[in-house]
């Protein structure tokens, strides 16, 4: 294990993560100091406390799978290794899983309070570190876009000011460019068809889905431990469970098993091409 080139394979990692360029992330990649899997996971392998992780995309008045599934993924993980993950959301999907994890609920819509509600957060909380897993960032008028460039504020609850006013490494995971975290690419968004978030982060992963992200952290951290966290997830389980609990394809707008208009078995194809390059197949 002490002969891996780190850094090599979180590029190989870092291409896998992009290799189909569903939304143009290929060409976000080179504006990323190569690494970034590699710093991120860093971050969470050190943290022994609370760790917050944002997620939940509003669509047609519920959320979407992607971004969920990644945060249950990357909880569970965090949990075996000592730390303390609270998914950070708003309604619907707080109440949905909120019997089962760890939640943290932020007001919807309410964006006049969301420094002062992010403050109260954080002081309570104490994060090592705040993950931002697929939750939609604010643009440069303060208001917040879907894929297609429709105006979603109203439904959205504010996870910006956590990243922002936090005093802890932040992170986020993102797959179009309107998401938390993509401002640190700013000039890379130029191009896309978006209206892009302005709300940078201090390591920010792109991937074609934003879960295949968490899964990048997670093959490090199995590196790191020995363990092939990996092998113990079962992406399919958690999708029907938050199916169950009304979720919709962000890209369909459909309750259905499927991620950004891709079958599940995508998901899975990442994920084995991640236990391939760690050694565990």
């Amino acid at each position: 294990m002490n002969t891996v080139d780190e850094k090599a394979l979180s590029r190989r990692i870092e291409d896998i993560l992009v290799a189909r360029n569903l939304r143009g992330m290929q060409t976000v990649q080179p504006h990323l100091e190569p690494g970034y899997c590699l710093r991120a996971a860093r971050i969470l392998d050190r943290c022994r406390d609370s760790v917050l992780i944002g997620t939940g995309f509003p669509v047609v008045e519920t959320f979407e799978t992607d971004g969920p599934v990644g945060s249950i993924a990357l909880y569970g993980v965090l949990e075996q290794i000592g730390a303390t993950p609270t998914i950070v959301c708003g309604r619907p999907i707080s109440a949905a899983i909120g019997e089962r994890y760890r939640v943290h609920e932020i007001r919807v819509g309410d964006h006049d309070r969301r420094e002062q509600e992010a403050r109260e957060a954080l002081a309570h909380f104490r994060p090592d570190a705040i993950v931002s897993i697929e939750r939609p960032g604010q643009a440069a008028d303060g208001g917040y876009y879907n894929m297609r460039g429709e105006n979603i504020s109203r439904n959205t609850a504010c996870f910006d000011t956590f990243m922002t006013l936090g005093d802890c490494p932040t992170i986020a995971i993102g797959d179009g460019g309107n998401e938390i975290g993509m401002g640190k690419v700013a000039a890379a968004l130029r191009e896309l068809d978006i209206v892009p978030s302005v709300t940078s982060c201090d390591e920010l992963i792109v991937a074609d889905v934003s879960n295949w992200g968490a899964y990048g952290l997670i093959a490090l951290l199995s590196l790191w431990r020995g363990r092939d966290f990996l092998a113990e997830f079962e992406p399919r389980a958690v999708l029907r469970y938050i199916s169950e609990l009304g979720s919709v394809d962000g890209v369909t707008r459909v309750n259905q098993l499927t991620e950004d208009g891709l079958d599940p078995s995508e998901g899975e194809s990442v994920i084995r091409e991640l236990r391939e390059v760690c050694g565990f197949l």
